[in-house]
């Protein structure tokens, strides 16, 4: 049974009355939440890398397994409402942080404009510019850090 999308449901509803199908619909698909962190716990900062999770279908921005994703990948991280408010690194323009911060989905976000594809037309996901984990050795990760941000 598919459960029904409530009309405008990220205007009248917090993260934590949402069901799982509006839960998965906020998504915008940016693919940024994919990419690796090296966290620093001496400095208290988390460096976000240029490196997706091997999962991560690059071009279109989303997981090549979903559904098995944390078999696949032991250190993936479901995210909670809790971890939308936790996580400071995830993008100003992520639908969930925007939710959980009060704040108006971007006019770009797919469900304001029907259009998928707007997110990588407008340069906010990941497309072009990730790069698989399976194409970086271990030991070249610190190359590829393009933020540090505080934890």
């Amino acid at each position: 049974m598919t459960t029904k999308l409530r009309e405008r449901f990220w205007e009248r509803f917090t993260l934590e009355e949402l069901n799982d199908a509006e839960w998965e619909a906020l998504c915008d698909g940016c693919g940024q939440c994919c990419l690796l962190k090296l966290h620093d716990d001496d400095t208290e900062e988390v460096a976000v890398l240029n490196v997706a999770c091997r999962l991560l279908d690059t071009h279109s921005c989303q997981c090549s397994d979903y559904p098995n994703r944390f078999d696949s990948v032991p250190d993936c991280t479901q995210l909670t409402p809790a971890l939308v408010r936790e996580f400071t690194w995830l993008p100003h323009t992520c639908g969930y942080r925007r939710v959980a911060e009060g704040r108006k989905l971007a006019g770009w976000h797919p469900l304001l404009s029907n259009d998928a594809e707007r997110v990588h037309r407008k340069g906010i996901s990941v497309r072009g510019f990730a790069v698989s984990q399976d194409d970086v050795p271990e030991d070249r990760l610190e190359e590829h850090i393009i933020a540090v941000l505080p934890m």
